[in-house]
């Protein structure tokens, strides 16, 4: 089936009175930057998104509050840091995989996650720096001094609940040079896993996972794989340091269940449903929803992202699936299937930014998806961010008013 166009898909959903938008931000409603204290939004954006109301929410791996967090570009755009709280106009939803809460007044919360949970992962950040400045004099040996220090700012993204070593300003020391890409990666893998360690040694051996951006999928022990760099495609860029359960699929039934009970008055599948006690599986998450919630309760379900990935196995046997919104970008259109509900599924191109992706200009989706893929995209955006931006700010005016 052809993809649908975004005017096309805008009807779609003009049509439905029970709309949720769930979307990711980097790469979608803004480029990709190798240093994301330089990320913007645009204004436009921000104010549409407000429009919408309980018809949108976003699913992130990135964070709501702190200097890092979205709700710094948001100020930013509008011009003002009491704007956004006075007029309700941050972008409600999940973050850190869906372990962060907010409304759209900037209230934050973190369901499930204990103080103890808390407490080390307020330590991770300078664990972070002592293990990467011993390994990177292994790695980059000429990289010292202000040099190193300044990459060191660059790599350790110091968010409260999902902290992250980030390769972009390295890779560009050493762009091209693949075998070396390579080794960044490997020594990164290493250096998280013995993050993981010190938890388990801290009395906390399952309250954390690694999640690895871009991946290919989880090996037989469920761990997410490294995507190599290759010429062209720099591969894995970042790994975080996050709670077990913050899981966008997770984050996906928890934004259905209080869409719902906003709408109904009603939480299906309960008040205190959250990522941290809810199942993984896919399989189960469907069974839980098709036990708790009605067929008419489901909205038109709108889901959208940018990072998936797909390549061919090294053993020639299949495809290597992965990719951060992989997972909620099924769940979603396995629920739509499930519940003989709409539910679309929107593939926004990143690679216009300024970290190597594959793009979507050729018909194969070389790189992001497979003849066999499960994974079925209804609309792709070709012109990345800034086009998506353009589709998103004409929403409002279509879909609210089918209310």
């Amino acid at each position: 089936m052809a993809p649908l166009s975004l005017d096309a898909l805008r009807d779609e959903m003009s049509a439905e009175t029970d709309l949720l938008i769930v979307q990711d931000l980097d790469g979608v409603c803004m480029p990709l930057v190798k240093d994301p204290l330089t990320r913007s939004l645009r204004a436009d954006y921000v104010q549409a998104a407000a429009a919408m109301q309980n018809k949108f929410s976003v699913l992130t791996n990135g964070e709501h509050e702190g200097r890092r967090g979205v709700n710094r570009l948001v100020e930013k755009a509008l011009g003002d840091n009491q704007k956004a709280q006075q007029e309700g106009l941050y972008l409600p939803g999940l973050a850190a995989g869906g372990v962060q809460f907010q409304d759209r007044f900037g209230m934050v919360c973190h369901p499930g996650v204990s103080d103890e949970e808390m407490s080390f992962l307020e330590s991770v950040p300078q664990r972070m720096e002592d293990l990467l400045r011993f390994k990177l004099s292994q790695v980059l040996p000429d990289l010292q001094g202000q040099a190193l220090e300044e990459e060191l700012k660059l790599a350790i993204l110091d968010t409260q609940v999902s902290p992250t070593i980030n390769l972009n300003s390295l890779f560009s020391r050493i762009q091209g040079d693949v075998d070396r890409q390579k080794q960044l990666q490997l020594m990164l893998s290493d250096l998280m896993d013995a993050l993981m360690s010190a938890a388990a040694e801290a009395g906390l051996p399952k309250s954390f996972f690694l999640h690895v951006a871009p991946n290919l999928g989880l090996d037989a022990s469920g761990e997410e794989r490294i995507k190599p760099a290759v010429p062209g495609d720099v591969g894995t860029t970042d790994i975080q340091f996050m709670l077990k359960g913050a899981i966008k699929e997770v984050g996906l039934l928890v934004l259905i269940n209080r869409h719902i009970a906003q709408k109904t008055g009603t939480a299906p599948l309960g008040e205190r449903f959250n990522v941290r006690n809810a199942p993984h599986d896919h399989q189960a998450l469907l069974d839980l929803c098709h036990q708790h919630i009605k067929r008419d309760a489901i909205p038109m379900l709108v889901g959208v992202g940018d990072t998936v990935t797909s390549t061919p196995c090294p053993l020639g046997n299949g495809w290597l699936r992965g990719g951060s919104d992989r997972g909620f970008l099924t769940l979603l259109q396995q629920l739509g299937a499930s519940y003989d509900r709409p539910a679309r599924v929107v593939l926004v191109d990143s690679s216009h930014g300024e970290v190597d992706r594959p793009n979507l200009s050729n018909s194969q989706l070389s790189g992001i998806s497979d003849p066999d893929d499960p994974l079925r995209f209804d609309c792709l955006v070709k012109g990345g961010p800034n086009e998506y931006v353009d589709w998103f700010k004409t929403l409002p005016h279509s879909c609210t008013d089918a209310e």
